[in-house]
C-alpha cells in the first residue's frame, strides 16, 4: 500500500519541478554566455572606432570619453545581471538536490542511483565550490575586463584633459581598475553567500 508522500500524482510532480528546474538553469547559462558576448562585442567595435579617431587628438579624446564610459555602464548593467544569473543558478541546483535526495528514499535500488555525490564536491555536481570559486565566474571576467576599461578612462581624463604625465595617470588607472575589481569582487561574494544562509 503506498504512503501518501510516494502517490504516483507527487512523484510526477516532482519528475515536471525537476524538469522545469533543468530548463531555468540552462537558460541562465545561456542568459550568462549571451550577455557577456554582447558586452565583449560591443567592447570590440568600440575599440576599433576609438583605433580609426586615432589620428587626430582632439577627435580621439572626444571619441574615446564618449565610447569607453558607454561601455563601462554596459559593463556594469552586464556584471549585475550575470551575478544574478549566477544565484539563481545556484538556486536552482540546490533544489534539484532535494528533489534527487526524495528520490533517493524511495527504496534500495532509488538510494543506489541517486545516491549523494561525492563529499569533496559538497554534492554540487561534480563541482566543489570554494570561497575562490568566485573568481572564475562569468561576472568575474567581465569584471576583470569592464575594470581595466574603467582604469583606460581614468588614465584618459587624467593624461588628455588634465595634462597629467602618462605614468602618473597610468598608475592611477591601475589603481582605479584595481579598486573598482576588487568592489566587484567583493559584491558577488556577498550575494551569492546571502543565498547560502537563506
Amino acid at each position: 500500500m503506498e504512503t501518501p508522500d510516494e502517490s504516483p500524482t507527487l512523484l510526477g510532480a516532482l519528475s515536471s519541478e525537476q524538469f522545469m528546474l533543468e530548463s531555468i538553469a540552462g537558460s541562465t547559462i545561456s542568459e550568462g554566455g549571451t550577455r557577456s558576448s554582447i558586452y565583449l562585442s560591443t567592447l570590440s567595435g568600440g575599440l576599433v572606432a576609438i583605433g580609426f579617431a586615432s589620428s587626430s587628438p582632439d577627435l580621439l579624446t572626444a571619441f574615446a570619453l564618449t565610447v569607453l564610459p558607454t561601455i563601462f555602464v554596459l559593463g556594469c548593467f552586464t556584471v549585475v545581471r550575470l551575478v544574478d544569473t549566477s544565484i539563481e543558478n545556484i538556486a536552482v541546483s540546490q533544489r534539484i538536490e532535494r528533489i534527487r535526495s526524495y528520490y533517493a528514499t524511495l527504496g534500495p535500488t532509488a538510494a543506489i542511483v541517486f545516491a549523494a555525490e561525492d563529499p569533496l564536491t559538497n554534492g554540487k555536481f561534480g563541482v566543489r565550490y570554494t570561497r575562490w570559486s568566485v573568481l572564475f565566474t562569468m561576472a568575474s571576467m567581465i569584471a576583470v575586463v569592464n575594470s581595466v576599461v574603467a582604469g583606460a578612462i581614468c588614465a584618459l581624463i587624467l593624461s588628455l584633459l588634465l595634462g597629467a604625465a602618462t605614468p602618473l595617470a597610468v598608475l592611477a588607472g591601475v589603481v582605479f581598475g584595481g579598486i573598482l575589481l576588487a568592489a566587484t569582487l567583493v559584491y558577488q561574494r556577498r550575494r551569492i553567500a546571502q543565498l547560502e544562509k537563506s
